[in-house]
């Protein structure tokens, strides 16, 4: 009876987790996506101004109008899909979106899960601090706690200076304590601090780290589909398109690669 039962809730999980990766339609030129006519994109709402809720609970930001164009070129409608960053990578991997357009680095480790497009913007990790602060460089990081977003490639960026990090959900919510008095200093994306500081918020930045490219995240086992978006942010460079949308956010352009 006991074996029985064994066996019942293995098959019983099994069927859990099949059902988990989402079926997905294939189109004749071999795309695979959630739904033909659409293209579902996942993005946290957590990182202003790249995501983030209006009144009305949709997502709107730099990411949000990059991914509604990629899906305009690709002849679809665009579907947001709300997600915690650090389940996005997965999100995408298992299917429940086609794609995420939510600033991912591109990185070895989650190459191993996920495919990506060609960069449509660059960045880098830097440094903020409040204003009255003694820590200018990662060397004075040392014995520091240090705020980081979760799932970001910035927690391992400052685990090679400290041992002492603060997991928030959000690059802004560890902003925002770090504007209040807590901890000493946060690593992000170097856009986001300065965007944080124009709004209000009490803080500084120091040193930039290092450069990063960002890309849109496609499940490995759907090839076309990637060929497809490569092509459709190749055009919106050319017709001008991601550099209008990132001025209109940050007043730069900084889907430019850095020479």
């Amino acid at each position: 009876m006991k074996k029985r039962w064994t066996l019942f809730i293995s098959g019983f999980l099994s069927i859990i987790l099949m059902a988990g990766c989402a079926e997905k339609d294939q189109l004749r030129d071999g795309t695979k996506l959630i739904d033909k006519d659409t293209f579902v994109f996942a993005a946290s709402g957590e990182f202003k101004p790249f995501s983030y809720v209006t009144d009305d609970l949709s997502m709107t930001g730099f990411d949000i109008e990059v991914g509604n164009a990629v899906a305009k070129e690709l002849g679809l409608k665009p579907v947001q899909k709300r997600m915690k960053f650090k389940g996005i990578v997965e999100g995408v991997k298992t299917g429940r979106a086609d794609a995420a357009v939510a600033s991912h680095t591109i990185n070895p480790a989650r190459s191993k899960h996920v495919a990506f497009s060609t960069p449509y913007y660059y960045s880098g990790p830097q440094i903020f601090t409040r204003p009255d602060s003694k820590i200018k460089t990662v060397d004075d990081l040392k014995g520091k706690e240090v705020a980081v977003a979760k799932g970001s490639t910035y927690a391992d960026t400052a685990k090679k200076y400290t041992s002492n990090i603060k997991m928030y959900d959000s690059d802004i919510t560890a902003l925002k304590a770090l504007s209040m008095g807590r901890h000493d200093a946060v690593i992000t994306d170097f856009v986001t601090g300065k965007s944080a500081a124009k709004e209000g918020f009490k803080i500084k930045g120091q040193q930039l780290i290092e450069r990063s490219e960002q890309a849109i995240v496609i499940p490995q086992d759907n090839p076309i589909l990637l060929k497809r978006v490569n092509e459709a942010l190749e055009h919106l460079r050319k017709d001008g398109t991601l550099s209008r949308i990132s001025k209109k956010y940050f007043g730069e352009d900084i889907t430019k690669k850095p020479e």
